[in-house]
């Protein structure tokens, strides 16, 4: 093994005057990859209740953002503590291409998911070429 695979990586803090939630506010960590299809996006949110979770699209910004409730933590004095306990938050830039009306998102196990379909314009086709 190398030392890389061994690093402790830090989440990444929103640092910007954003916030508007009291607490600490994260970046979450996410994947994008794209399919003829779609795009889909997969975005690490550990201790967010799918009912905390909210996914909204306007004027072409996607904004992901997920509360983590603090009542487990309330009483609890850490001995040694790694996992930083906050919100998240996420904008991304969406192209046009996006068919709005058929975004999905779900939570599975503290990743969000999402599917983001392409519109019927912006999806690769085949052009027949005629004689004359």
């Amino acid at each position: 093994m190398t030392p890389q695979e061994l690093s402790v990586r830090n989440k990444q803090e929103l640092s910007r005057d954003e916030q508007t939630r009291p607490g600490r506010t994260f970046v979450p960590d996410v994947d994008i990859y794209e399919t003829a299809e779609s795009l889909w996006l997969w975005a690490d949110m550990p201790g967010v209740d799918e009912k905390s979770i909210e996914v909204n699209l306007a004027d072409g910004m996607l904004t992901l953002s997920g509360q983590v409730s603090l009542q487990e933590y309330d009483n609890l004095t850490p001995v040694y503590t790694e996992y930083n306990v906050g919100n998240y938050l996420r904008r991304f830039t969406v192209p046009n291409a996006i068919d709005s009306g058929r975004i999905t998102a779900r939570m599975t196990n503290g990743v969000l998911v999402l599917e983001l379909p392409k519109a019927e314009s912006a999806k690769p086709r085949k052009i027949s070429v005629s004689a004359e």
